[in-house]
């Protein structure tokens, strides 16, 4: 296992940053990761955890978003699909198909209407990999075994399925590796224009400890405050808006069998998921609700959860009701404000700021976790006029994220060769382990079971906890429970708080060494 020290120092003695980035989800960390493959010197700065808000409140799907073809929003699907195509082959681990189901409904679009639709689904991504569309008689399919009687013709077609929070962790590692320099609980609480660059002042949110540094350019994917910290704390005027849009998911026991999800019609022309979820269980959302409270503070309300068992219940055979909900979650999605009327058609594509007339800012506005990896060579791109070490060739679409160094068709042969390895383990707990961490697994594996330390719950050991801890910004058991090992639907209330005992105990004895991931040899990339 790899240890774990302070990549560099950050004082205002430091030699200045490239690039300074503000903020710890998806775009931050791709933006991260992709500029500093390219030479860069690169600070990330995020003011939580990794993915602690939107990014880790997805519908956890890599897909071209089959609805946004209803507005016509053509170069998004065809740009997510592509998308969907290279990450599939770069996060093997984390990312894998997964086939839906869309019963067919004569009280909604009629079915030439979603044919047609799935037909350009099918062709806007050229050499697609993924099984093609094909009609379903719901009668006899096994896929319509849960579905009521009424429904009798659907569809069935290919996406992806991601563990969201990891996808953001996996890009901070890579970034480092790349030789940036990543901070979690690391606020920006101000920063000073000037010809020649920023100055930053940023704050660690646990000790109150404040120091500043300097950047030449500045990425503010600060997502849901991304127009906050261009007015308060960067003092840069902007002629785009967000549009803050709450989506909310429920978790239930599972609904019915089989590995296929499902995508509902619903009366008012939007659509509801149903997705297996850490095999127990089904996810079901989401929902679209125009947010203009604090998004550090967003909860399901009562409303959401109904409509969405409304939702289900119109499909399923087996009923769900709120009182059957075992988790829910809800993020804001911080949407580029195109003055759309409808919440739900509000797009989805994403607008790149740039204002150079001094020291440059990029700012984000909008994304999708599918076209994040885009994004972030777009943005690199628009940043290298002003950056010349940013003019290297881009490099992230064909190198695999960390554990992901494999074929997407080898999975099943590396979880035979894992559990040959570590044959203690059950095979759920193997097929977790491989799921979340590829071929990392084998950093917190060992072929023997008394050197995995202590247990909290049935399948949490101290040795991953202690690598989460070292190389993935680990700092509690919230961290740990929901945003790396997924356990958190798994654990008893005793078991978290001996887990985040553990924790602080454990940081208490070393601070020092937690304190940045690493490695922190630059390697050739470009």
């Amino acid at each position: 296992m790899s240890s774990i020290h302070e990549v560099s120092s950050v004082s205002g003695s430091a030699a200045p940053y490239d690039l300074l980035v503000v903020g710890g989800g998806i775009n931050g960390c791709g933006i991260a990761r992709d500029a500093a493959g390219r030479g860069a010197k690169v600070l990330l700065v995020e003011q939580d955890d990794l993915a602690s808000h939107t990014s880790s409140a997805s519908t956890k799907l890599i897909h071209g978003g089959l609805r946004y073809l209803e507005y016509y929003e053509f170069r998004l699907v065809r740009e997510a699909l592509m998308e969907r195509e290279r990450l599939l082959k770069i996060a093997p681990h984390i990312i894998w198909p997964m086939r839906f189901v869309l019963p067919h409904s004569k009280m909604l679009r009629p079915a030439w209407l979603l044919r047609t639709g799935l037909f350009l689904y099918d062709h806007l991504c050229p050499n697609m990999t993924l099984p093609r569309t094909k009609a379903l008689n719901l009668r006899s399919a096994p896929a319509g075994r849960s579905l009521r009687s009424d429904y009798v013709r659907g569809f069935e077609y290919s996406d992806g399925w991601v563990q969201d929070s990891r996808l953001v962790v996996l890009n901070a590692m890579d970034a480092v590796r790349v030789g940036a320099t990543v901070k979690t609980r690391t606020r920006l609480v101000k920063a000073v224009r000037a010809a020649q660059g920023w100055t930053a002042t940023i704050e660690d949110t646990v000790t109150g400890e404040q120091s500043t540094v300097e950047a030449k350019a500045v990425v503010n994917a600060a997502g849901p405050w991304v127009a906050e910290l261009l007015q308060d704390r960067l003092n840069v005027p902007s002629r785009n808006r967000v549009r803050l849009v709450k989506g909310s998911h429920i978790v239930v026991p599972r609904v019915f069998e089989g590995s296929q999800a499902y995508i509902f019609q619903n009366p008012d022309k939007r659509i509801v998921f149903a997705i297996p979820y850490e095999q127990d269980f089904t996810l079901i959302g989401t929902t679209d609700v125009p947010w203009e409270q604090d998004p550090a503070h967003v909860e399901i309300s009562q409303d959401e959860i109904t409509y969405l068992c409304e939702s289900v219940n119109r499909y399923f055979t087996k009923t769900v009701r709120p009182e059957d909900v075992v988790w829910t979650y809800a993020g804001v999605r911080p949407l580029y404000d195109d003055n759309s009327g409808n919440a739900s058609a509000v797009t989805r594509d994403y607008v790149l700021d740039v204002d150079a007339t001094s020291a440059p800012i990029l700012s984000v506005f909008g994304g999708k976790i599918t076209t994040f990896r885009k994004l972030a060579e777009h943005a690199v791109e628009k940043l290298a006029p002003h950056l010349p070490v940013l003019r290297k060739a881009g490099w992230t679409d064909g190198t695999p994220l960390p554990g992901g160094e494999f074929a997407p068709t080898d999975f099943d042969s590396q979880l035979q060769r894992f559990r040959a390895y570590a044959p203690h383990l059950s095979e759920r707990s193997s097929w977790r382990l491989l799921r979340n961490y590829g071929l990392r697994a084998y950093d917190i594996a060992t072929p023997d079971s008394d050197r995995m330390g202590r247990m909290f719950g049935k399948t949490l050991s101290a040795r991953e906890v202690d690598y989460l801890i070292d190389n993935e910004w680990a700092r509690s058991a919230e961290d740990i429970l929901w945003r790396r090992s997924r356990l958190g639907l798994f654990v008893t209330d005793a078991d978290r708080a001996d887990l985040q005992t553990y924790v602080e105990s454990r940081l208490q004895a070393s601070p020092s060494s937690v304190s940045d991931p690493g490695p922190v040899t630059r390697q050739n990339v470009a």
